[in-house]
């Protein structure tokens, strides 16, 4: 198996955090739209707030136009219902002036007391069909003012899409020395080669063992160029159960109520249905199979109702974790884990597997939030 070296230290410790479903993708059954279940501020905060007292580390929020909140309005309405977990916050690159996000995230980060931490979005906007390359200049331009305005008392940038000079920066400072950490997925050439320079963590969809590790030295190999390490993280669902035979039961129940052609409506939703990291989710289903499994207990019926992250850990507690090791085995360190419904579901995670792993914060793993900070139980160490 092979092993990418990463940045944090502790490698025995992992940032384990959960999904709150801000677009509208929550279910009993997949596919099958809950009114209680609804993307909505009470429901969505409701999963926060279970997620932060099961444990998990951070939360993504993730961002879309078609159904659900506002991803950065969301995230500074959790500020004060929260004080331990982290906020990974999904910005759409372009979709605000670089230099309004910078200080609205900054702001964000003071109001979290240096608990955010930011996931780069690349995909199209409402009514745009931009060429690959582009987008990812785009949001390699808006990483870097970002990372300018955090750190320099002026921007000075000259760049195919946004042009500064002489602008200053005060008060855009963040909480966390240098910003708070940024998250990032992309497949293509244009994608790795940003993560590779600027940003922190390296964001996959799950796939077999052997896809995962290919993906993660190409970019480590774009990393070494700009002799920088990057961490690796795992977005992906999961049915934890005493049992292998509860969860798969599980598995079937979710999706015994999907309509296909319901399923294939909520995936073309999506901006980044026709993206590359999409059409690898779906070839997984293809080459599933006749029970939706790639590989042991990766199960991938999720994908039939889902844009985006299309498989499971479907299994029971000791071969969930077993799983989980694995990946660590081989340079994961962050795990983004989701299930249906979200709020029984982290609690049937944080049951059964948050307690016999070691977790840690990442921010504070990379020595983000200052010295002056007030001590939190966030940072590295056996969930208490």
């Amino acid at each position: 198996m092979t092993v990418v070296p990463i940045t944090s230290p502790d490698l025995d410790a992992a940032e384990v955090s959960w999904f709150s479903a801000l677009c509208s993708d929550d279910y009993q059954f997949l596919g099958v739209p809950d009114g209680d279940l609804r993307s909505s501020w009470a429901h969505c905060s409701e999963i926060v707030k279970t997620a932060e007292s099961q444990g998990f580390r951070n939360i993504l929020c993730p961002s879309s136009y078609q159904v659900g909140q506002d991803t950065l309005s969301f995230v500074a309405g959790c500020a004060p219902i929260t004080s331990r977990i982290n906020m990974l916050a999904a910005v759409r690159c372009g979709e605000m002036q670089p230099i309004m996000l910078a200080r609205t995230l900054a702001t964000l980060d003071h109001m979290l007391e240096g608990r955010l931490t930011v996931n780069i979005i690349s995909s199209d906007f409402p009514g745009e069909k931009a060429e690959s390359g582009y987008r990812y200049q785009r949001s390699r331009e808006v990483v870097e003012i970002l990372k300018q305005a955090w750190t320099r008392d002026e921007i000075n940038y000259e760049g195919e899409v946004y042009s500064f000079k002489g602008l200053t920066t005060d008060p855009v400072r963040p909480y966390q020395t240098g910003g708070p950490l940024l998250y990032f997925g992309g497949y293509s050439p244009a994608a790795l080669e940003l993560c590779g320079q600027h940003c922190d963590v390296y964001l996959m969809w799950p796939e077999k063992i052997e896809e995962l590790q290919g993906r993660m030295q190409a970019v480590h190999s774009v990393a070494e160029k700009y002799n920088r390490t990057l961490d690796y993280g795992l977005r992906v669902h999961t049915i934890v159960r005493d049992t292998e035979a509860e969860a798969r039961e599980y598995a079937d129940y979710i999706v015994s109520k999907l309509d296909d052609e319901q399923g294939r409506a909520i995936r073309e939703r999506a901006l980044d249905a026709s993206s590359l990291g999409v059409s690898h989710q779906s070839k997984n289903r293809e080459i599933a199979d006749d029970d939706g499994f790639i590989e042991p207990n990766l199960w991938t019926g999720v994908g039939r109702a889902r844009s985006g992250c299309g498989a499971a850990l479907v299994g029971s507690t000791d071969q969930v974790m077993s799983k989980l090791e694995a990946y660590q085995k081989m340079g994961i360190r962050a795990f983004i884990l989701s299930g249906y419904p979200h709020i029984e579901e982290a609690r049937h995670f944080g049951a059964r597997i948050l307690p016999n792993m070691k977790t840690c914060s990442l921010p504070q793993a990379y020595g983000r939030v200052p010295a002056s900070a007030p001590e939190t139980p966030l940072g590295v160490g056996v969930r208490r």
